[in-house]
């Protein structure tokens, strides 16, 4: 099962495809006793595609029979013991997906000529990934960051190894003393190494970075090499050796410190916005303006979901199950503002007061 989209996968994802491309949408559930009705539900999500496909008439008995095979590979490998809030199956002729979010989706099954990717885009935007990097005179280790946690990235070259040795005996037996690993030139070459590399990261998968280490190796990390210059510093030794719980224990503070000046700063800018005739809010409101491309940015609550009827140019409230309801137009709003260039912003529930749950600052 994947979990983090990059940019270019997400554009893969929203190629056309031949018809029929197939999106299976289904939440799942992180503990007992939610979790043990998963399997069920998303076998019968499953089970819905394919009578789906069956019954229609647009799909050829070959293509429906290929269809049905990726739909059945993809299931067999769910792994529903490390599910998170939500699970989305693609099938199509030739390929099929398997990703798991950290954000609840609505039980869909969608038959296009594209996939549903919506809820992808905006579990992603939602769990705030970062990236922390951790040094120290011999190593370099990698952390991908979500919400709750971090877990090691062993790929794109790292962990970064030196083996570190005794770089001056003669010196030691001379002044009682080695010198400082952070002084030695190998070192300066490894550190430069590392920023290579975290370049190369951070292009293919932008998000923000937090450097740990020791305060020398911070400050000779932005002296030979470029990728760390907008990154916030943790001076904290150590972690570059460390476990996962090690490394989220000390980047916690500074992520959530991080996220109630972002916060602070939505909340700032919505009520400018207030003053200047340039604020929106609601579903309504907000989809007709996403769709114009008019959203500058957009504040969605953590938890916000609501269920709507489109009745032509307005959404109405409706109930989850309605036939024709859109109980993923949240999703679908975040995503038209990410399309047109909008600064998405999650923040805590309860932030945006009486606007129901979803804000916004228009361009004009």
């Amino acid at each position: 099962m994947e979990h983090v989209p990059s940019p270019a996968t997400l554009a893969e994802l929203r190629r056309p495809r031949p018809y029929p491309a197939v999106s299976v949408l289904t939440p799942t559930h992180r503990r007992d006793p939610y979790n043990t009705q998963d399997q069920v539900r998303l076998r019968n999500a499953v089970a819905e595609a394919k009578r789906q496909l069956e019954a229609d008439p647009a799909v050829s008995r070959e293509r429906r029979a290929e269809v049905a095979r990726h739909l059945d590979q993809a299931l067999s490998e769910v792994d529903l013991t490390h599910a998170e809030d939500g699970l989305v199956i693609f099938a199509a002729s030739g390929e099929h997906q398997v990703w798991s979010l950290a954000r609840s989706v609505p039980e869909r099954v969608v038959l296009s000529d594209t996939f549903l990717t919506r809820s992808l885009v905006s579990a992603q935007t939602a769990k705030r990934p970062f990236w922390v990097l951790s040094l120290s005179a011999d190593r370099a280790t990698l952390w991908n960051g979500g919400v709750d946690r971090v877990v090691e990235q062993r790929a794109d070259g790292f962990p970064l190894t030196l083996r570190v040795e005794n770089f001056d005996p003669e010196r030691q037996q001379r002044v009682g003393d080695p010198p400082s690993a952070l002084r030695e030139e190998r070192t300066r070459q490894f550190l430069r190494a590392a920023d290579t590399a975290m370049s190369t990261v951070l292009r293919e998968h932008p998000r923000p970075l937090y450097v740990t280490g020791p305060p020398a190796a911070l400050a000779l990390l932005d002296e030979v090499g470029s990728a760390a210059k907008g990154a916030v510093h943790v001076p904290h030794g150590g972690l570059a050796h460390g476990t996962p719980e090690s490394v989220w224990q000390a980047i916690r503070p500074v992520i959530e410190t991080e996220a109630r000046r972002n916060t602070d700063a939505v909340t700032r800018a919505l009520e400018t916005a207030r003053g200047r005739r340039e604020f929106a809010a609601g579903v309504d409101e907000l989809w007709q303006s996403a769709r114009d491309g008019r959203v500058r940015l957009l504040a969605v609550e953590e938890n916000y979901r609501v269920t709507v009827s489109d009745v032509g140019d307005h959404l109405i409230l409706a109930e989850s199950g309605d036939l024709e309801s859109r109980e993923d137009i949240v999703d679908e709003i975040v995503e038209q503002c990410l399309d047109t260039g909008a600064d998405v912003r999650f923040v805590p529930d309860g932030t945006l007061g009486e606007v129901d749950g979803i804000a916004g600052v228009l361009r004009y």
